[in-house]
């Protein structure tokens, strides 16, 4: 169980750092370049921890990247159009056919 919790706060520190990306405009506001700084090590820290506490590389990135892709989308609340939700969906498909190829291996 801890190591889904620690999933979820290490996708949560991704999202966050990279919005920060956006309002660091070029890396010229210090506060957001912070911000980018300490959520981008704080999600490497422990995605790192998750994989050490035996969840495969292969399904704790497909996870933290498809879920990072898709809420970003939603909380940047820029415009989504029909082609982009496709292929987000097509990204949470990819992801749960690596976990289920994964479990039969």
């Amino acid at each position: 169980m801890l190591k889904w919790i620690l999933l979820t706060v290490a996708i949560g520190a991704e999202v966050f750092a990279t919005l920060c990306l956006r309002a660091s405009d070029g890396f010229t506001k210090p506060l957001p370049v912070a911000g980018l700084a300490l959520g981008f090590c704080t999600a490497l820290y422990l995605e790192s921890v998750v994989i050490r506490l035996a969840l495969p590389v292969a399904i704790t990135y497909a996870i933290w990247a498809g879920a990072g892709i898709a809420l970003v989308a939603i909380v940047s609340r820029d415009p989504l159009n029909v082609a982009m939700v496709v292929g987000m969906a097509l990204i949470a498909a990819g992801v749960c056919v690596v976990s289920v190829a994964h479990a039969h291996a």
